[in-house]
């Protein structure tokens, strides 16, 4: 017999992109609403580079939230070819900062102050590995000449193999991964390499986003890939294993920038993204392992305290709605005008 409700542990999101400016008032309310807390990436289009840069955003974070949303942004700093290992330093001592994040120069949205080389931060990264400051990581190579599909395999092979032999003690989660690669190689490491998987590279492969028409709302970097790695995904996340979890990667823009002749990547999952979770997990009958994956495995490896509160999920359809506001704009969510088959029905957060 299927079962109708679950109670979970209040799940995070191990990475979130929250814009900022009057944005914040709607994208941190989608959030708060399922998660406790949430691993916020520094990609602004003014990156968020230093400690005092963090600080301010996450103050800007928090004012957005009402009165009775208890949600505690986890915050991050921007790796750049320029950074000093005073700032590591600083980033060490704070206690609010918890990670930093490394962009290839060029991957994805506003990353055009990302790493240009490895090389170049391996000081840095020499420093994080001896002070165990965790390194996230958007896995792809960057060059041109690489076929966009296959830009994460071949980073695995090419920078990130490489670092982890150099700096075997550097904890390390590999973002959003997406390829069957990503999965054999997080799990054959040891215990300080871990990864986040996304809901919609569950949901979702390259024909979702391709056959039939191109669908603007699914186009993310890293890409959709085909269905053999999305199957790789699944079984990873619904594994048990507890190098796997929850990471949305939720990334809302306007409407008119994802629906344009060169529309820019990111999928706006928040609004519906445990409830989509629980979907996946359902459909594979594994339920029994989604608290794990969604809030015991994240807070583990950055070693913080799992959440004591719960929320409780019921087996009942609605609707995402067709947009939401963000700042002047509206984005379009994931599964706009399509049923999700779960629910939050009570949340204690």
């Amino acid at each position: 017999m299927k079962q109708n409700s679950i109670t979970l542990a209040t799940p995070d999101d191990w990475h979130l992109h929250l814009r900022d400016g009057k944005a914040l008032a709607n994208t941190v309310a989608h959030s708060a609403r399922s998660f406790r807390r949430a691993m916020v990436m520094p990609n602004l289009s003014e990156p968020i580079t230093d400690v005092d840069k963090a600080l301010a955003y996450r103050q800007r974070i928090c004012a957005s939230l009402s009165s009775e949303q208890n949600f505690d942004p986890l915050m991050t700093v921007y790796l750049t070819d320029s950074i000093s290992l005073d700032e590591i330093r600083r980033i060490k001592d704070c206690e609010f900062i918890h990670a930093i994040k490394y962009y290839p120069s060029g991957a994805t949205t506003n990353s055009d102050s990302g790493v240009t080389h490895i090389d170049k931060v391996m000081p840095v990264l020499e420093l994080m590995a001896e002070l165990g400051i965790p390194l996230l990581i958007h896995g792809e190579l960057t060059d041109n000449s690489v076929d966009i599909f296959d830009r994460e395999a071949l980073f695995i092979e090419q920078v990130l193999s490489p670092l982890v032999a150099r700096l075997p003690h550097l904890k390390i989660v590999l973002e959003h991964i997406t390829t069957s690669h990503a999965v054999d190689f997080v799990t054959n490491q040891g215990s300080q390499i871990a990864a986040t998987i996304t809901v919609h590279h569950l949901l979702y492969n390259r024909n979702h986003m391709l056959v039939g028409g191109i669908r603007p709302h699914l186009y993310c970097l890293p890409i959709l890939k085909r269905n053999s790695h999305q199957q790789a995904l699944l079984k990873a996340a619904t594994s048990g294993n507890s190098k796997f979890f929850l990471g949305t990667d939720s990334a809302p823009h306007a409407k008119t920038a994802k629906e344009n002749a060169c529309g820019c990547a990111g999928t706006f999952s928040a609004p519906g993204a445990i409830e989509l979770y629980a979907e996946v997990f359902d459909s594979l009958n594994a339920l029994d392992k989604l608290e794990d994956f969604a809030s015991h495995f994240g807070p583990d490896f950055y070693n913080l305290p799992r959440n004591t509160d719960q929320i409780q999920l019921q087996r009942q359809a609605w609707n995402m709605p067709n947009q939401y506001q963000l700042g002047d704009d509206v984005v379009i969510p994931i599964r706009a005008n399509e049923a999700i088959q779960w629910r939050i029905i009570e949340a204690t957060l």
